[in-house]
């Protein structure tokens, strides 16, 4: 039975029917006090409450009681319903213990959804293992999940894991954090290859790569003629994933004013194409990821502290590769066994010796620079049997980072460096036209402004 909690009675009703045809069971309620009594009495299974019940305008009557229902039921989801203009006392109702929040007016299929997923949550919650003897071992983990692609016996990596299969089976957003060449993206296609969507969508976006002036063109796509370099219908990404997945990459990059513009689609489940006023709803399932500390970037005003509560229902953390030193090995091999193939050298491997020596490895670019390293040693050593001065030639030739504004000497340079200096002198060639710029780099506008914000490179968008 879901328990609803608001003093006017149409919205009751109007609640109470929709979750009926659903196939809901439903009892409402108006006042706090009935609605500990049942609580307490019939224990629901979800509380979907207004946050402004009676006379209290401020919320904090709101507040008071989602604070009393979560000391009878701790683990009793509840969903706030709020207005637009005072999705702050959700935010407050979440820090509090809410499972959601849904504004008014709300979507009804985007508040069916929250629904279901906030009930296959409470569902789906087991204790979190508390020795090694109740930790799953992987052989287990891949019994019951699909984690083809992810490498690791690592209890750290097997508990992350543990938690991608549980949370899977819901459509709970979710944000993956870790630090660069983690394989965050690894455990969001995980997550999408073990839920219901599997067979729709996976559409990634790299948020970092998307200028604030494109991003609802990219995002939500556009119509011919809707911009001067509309030259064509173009489909959003939002459109791409319609009903599967949506992993938004580097969020922590995104400018405020396109946070507000994301938050609007991921509260209500619609969008408007740009050139077309028609409001298309969204059937997704949305998972984040960011190697940045986004509450750290909540309290300095850089990120949405209420865009930061709707994509974290449930966050994931990704160890560092130092956290996981023994993994090194199993992926060193791995990535060899990948290179055999690639490059039909069936004879290739790597020595115990370079094994050890890689394990040792600080590898602060974690999977990413251990798959590179890998990659180089295999290439340049031109040998069947790598030891530890093959992988010890190539890490002497990693990228140092260099000084803000310089450039480093071009054979340390990583790609992206090299991309940059190429742009920039481009740039310089041409005086700054834009257009002959793209040309002659082979670029389309769009995806010339993107690098020229990536790598922080001046330009005036008029020429």
């Amino acid at each position: 039975m879901i328990l609803i909690v608001d003093d006017d009675v149409a919205v009751r009703t109007s609640l109470g029917l929709l979750l009926k045809q659903a196939g809901y069971a439903t009892k409402a309620v108006g006042t706090p006090e009935e609605a500990l009594r049942v609580v307490r009495e019939a224990a629901p299974r979800l509380v979907l409450m207004d946050m402004n019940y009676s006379l209290a305008t401020t919320g904090e009557d709101g507040l008071r009681l989602l604070g009393q229902v979560k000391e009878v039921a701790p683990q009793l989801p509840v969903i706030l319903i709020t207005g637009w203009g005072s999705i702050s006392l959700a935010v407050e109702g979440m820090k509090a213990g809410a499972a959601e929040f849904v504004t008014k007016p709300w979507n009804n299929d985007a508040l069916l959804q929250t629904i279901r997923t906030a009930l296959s949550l409470a569902e789906n919650a087991g204790p979190a293992p508390e020795s090694a003897e109740v930790s799953p071992t992987r052989r287990q983990l891949d019994k019951q999940y699909n984690f083809t692609n992810i490498v690791g016996q690592d209890a750290q990596l097997l508990h992350v894991l543990r938690s991608v299969g549980q949370v899977a089976a819901t459509d709970a957003s979710v944000l993956i954090e870790g630090e660069s060449g983690t394989g965050k993206e690894l455990i969001a296609e995980a997550i999408h290859l073990n839920s219901n969507r599997r067979s729709k969508p996976f559409v990634k976006v790299n948020l970092g790569g998307i200028s604030a002036s494109l991003f609802e063109s990219e995002m939500f796509g556009h119509r011919r003629g809707a911009f001067t370099d509309a030259k064509a219908d173009r489909q959003g990404r939002f459109e791409l994933a319609n009903g599967g997945t949506i992993f938004l990459d580097e969020i922590g990059e995104l400018d405020l004013g396109s946070q507000v513009k994301l938050l609007r689609v991921l509260q209500d489940r619609t969008y408007e194409v740009l050139g077309d006023s028609r409001s298309r709803s969204l059937d997704i399932r949305v998972i984040c990821a960011t190697n940045r500390d986004l509450a750290q970037e909540v309290r300095e005003g850089r990120f949405r502290e209420d865009l930061f509560y709707r994509i974290n229902l449930i966050t994931v953390r990704l160890p560092a590769l130092r956290e996981r030193p023994d993994d090194v090995p199993l992926l060193a091999q791995h990535f060899v066994q990948n290179l055999r193939a690639a490059y039909h050298r069936p004879a290739l491997k790597v020595n115990t010796r370079a094994l050890h020596w890689l394990r040792e490895q600080p590898l602060p670019g974690n999977i990413r620079e251990l798959k590179n390293l890998v990659e180089r040693a295999v290439l340049v050593s031109g040998k069947d049997e790598l030891g530890p001065e093959d992988f010890q030639a190539q890490a002497q030739r990693l990228p140092v980072k260099a000084e803000p504004g310089a450039l480093p000497e071009v054979g340390l340079m990583t790609l992206d460096e090299m991309e940059a200096q190429m742009i920039r002198k481009t740039v310089d060639f041409y005086a700054g036209n834009l257009s002959r710029v793209a040309k002659a780099l082979g670029l389309s506008r769009g995806a010339l402004y993107r690098r020229l914000e990536k790598f922080n490179i001046p330009f005036d968008a008029a020429q």
